[in-house]
């Protein structure tokens, strides 16, 4: 009696330590099994993308431009990995010829780093090359579908373009806001005078941005967005900085499309917390604007786009205007002001050429004195400083352009879809175009009639044909009064006294190149 209720709970036991053992059997099973299928799928998968990736080699092979072999699944990533890709490009230009192709994960792109190959497609078969691979990270906050960097070439982007080149870059336009821009740069004349009576150093890009954006607002809004003595620049340069450094990273959203649905490095996420950011400010403006329209006629180039968009809202709507803003201030303050801190470093690297434009400049306009647009033209070693900087550190490394159909180029196929990159950088620096092209000579340029207004492809900093930027003609009146005011006003020396030889011209790569280490300099009065 007393072992029946012990012989019960063994029993118990026995039947539950079986149970337990079936049931861990069939778990062990089931997880086989879906372990097997999980691998089965894996394994399908991957033979599959082999057989799609052999498939399209095969088909291509024999008419796509040379370039290294590329692997299954990853193709040529690991020939450009690294901080620098657009080195690595050219490198493999070296190797493999002017044109070439890789195979980017699952995107077929061709390189393209000669004047003569660019001129093909730039200008003879500009049409089909007119649209634009879009970088995941743009997909951010839905930007691609207004963004008139990135729309195709369609009514909605010649609207855009139209209204750009008739109402914001336009010569009549420019030359009314003259003064504005001028008044800017006397800011930032007075800005650094400030530095030199301390004897400080001044962050050369981060005083260009300023400079530049508010030139930029001032156009737009007719009001600053940024005051320098506060400071409330850095922000609004660290968010800027901050998307084209993302945006032009290696992503592999952009190389497997199947990764685009969980954003793998968090690319797509961080540039939308920036455009975030940039369109709350560029909102606050326009609603700013639009009180002071109620109170009182305005006639600003927000105006304009206002006025348009209350007639034909098919044309452009607020949403198109904010976008347009926020292309405004990413493509045309970040590019400008790397471009005046490269200048600054090439002529401070070689005394004898700031030398040369401060004798130029004090025989022309007179030493310490501002400089006005219209001197610009009467200022021809200056202008030479801006080409070879734009030439050797053009704002852009490439020039990013799509087929949407099958073409030949140079006697190659480039298929549909296939990403083509013009490589400006490589260009720039090709020693069958340019004579000792690693020297900083602006010289090279003194008895040349080239320029950057995308006619010679030997020199494209702001792209050609079509897609050509906009904003260059605010571009080239801005450099040279900006380097010129402060070669004019100042002498210039390193932080810490650092040898004018042994200032670096290391880059920083992204959807723009800025230099790795931001140049501060002391201005000394003159």
């Amino acid at each position: 009696m007393i072992f029946k209720p012990r012989n019960g709970i063994f029993c118990a036991l026995n039947l539950r330590e079986a149970y337990n053992n079936e049931s861990r059997k069939a778990i062990a099973s089931s997880a086989k099994k879906t372990m097997d299928y999980v691998g089965g799928l894996l394994l399908a998968g991957t033979l599959v993308l082999c057989i799609g990736w052999f498939a399209i080699s095969n088909k291509c092979n024999k008419n796509l431009p040379p370039g290294p072999y590329p692997l299954p699944l990853i193709g040529n990533l690991h020939n450009i990995l690294g901080g620098q890709p657009h080195q690595s490009l050219d490198k493999l230009a070296q190797k493999y010829g002017p044109i070439i192709s890789l195979r980017l994960g699952q995107k077929t792109t061709v390189v393209i780093s000669s004047s003569t190959v660019a001129k093909e497609v730039l200008q003879k078969q500009d049409l089909a090359f007119s649209s634009r691979t879009i970088p995941d990270a743009i997909y951010a906050l839905n930007h691609y579908q207004f963004s008139v960097v990135w729309l195709p070439v369609a009514n909605r982007w010649r609207s855009l373009r139209k209204i750009l080149n008739s109402y914001i870059f336009s010569g009549s336009r420019l030359d009314a806001n003259q003064h504005l821009r001028s008044g800017k740069i006397q800011d930032l004349i007075a800005y650094c005078r400030g530095f030199s009576e301390t004897g400080e150093a001044v962050n050369i890009g981060q005083a260009a941005f300023e400079t530049s954006i508010n030139l930029l607002s001032n156009t737009i809004f007719s009001k600053d967005v940024v005051d320098p003595y506060a400071n409330s620049g850095k922000e609004f340069k660290d968010v800027v900085s901050n998307i084209m450094e993302d945006a032009g990273k290696p992503n592999l959203a952009d190389y497997f499309p199947v990764f685009k649905t969980i954003d793998p490095q968090g690319i797509r996420g961080r540039v939308g917390k920036h455009f975030g950011k940039l369109l709350q400010q560029i909102e606050g403006l326009i609603d700013e604007r639009l009180e002071a329209r109620r109170k009182s006629a305005t006639t600003g180039s927000t105006d304009v786009l206002l006025n348009t968009s209350e007639e034909d809202a098919q044309a452009i709507d607020r949403n198109h205007i904010e976008r347009l803003c926020l292309d405004l201030f990413t493509a045309g303050t970040d590019t400008t002001s790397n471009t005046l801190e490269w200048a600054m470093v090439e002529v401070m690297r070689k005394p004898y050429i700031m030398k040369k434009a401060k004798a130029e400049l004090a025989e022309v306009i007179g030493q310490g004195k501002a400089i006005e647009e219209a001197d610009v033209a009467r200022l021809p070693y200056l202008q030479c400083i801006v080409k070879e900087t734009l030439r050797i550190h053009p704002p852009v490394p490439f020039l990013i352009r799509k087929v949407d159909q099958d073409v030949e180029a140079c006697g190659y196929f480039v298929p549909k879809d296939s990403q083509v990159l013009v490589h400006v950088w490589s260009i720039g620096r090709d020693p069958a175009i340019w004579e000792d092209p690693l020297t900083f000579n602006p010289e090279r340029f003194w008895s040349s009639k080239m320029d950057v207004r995308g006619q010679d492809f030997e020199l494209i900093p702001f792209g050609a044909g079509r897609r050509i930027c906009p904003g260059l003609p605010l571009a080239t009146r801005t450099l040279s009064v900006m380097l010129g005011s402060l070669l004019n006003s100042f002498d210039w020396k390193a932080e810490g006294d650092i040898a004018p030889e042994d200032l670096d011209v290391e880059e920083k790569f992204g959807i723009t190149l800025a230099r790795s280490h931001p140049l501060r300099a002391v201005p000394i009065p003159l």
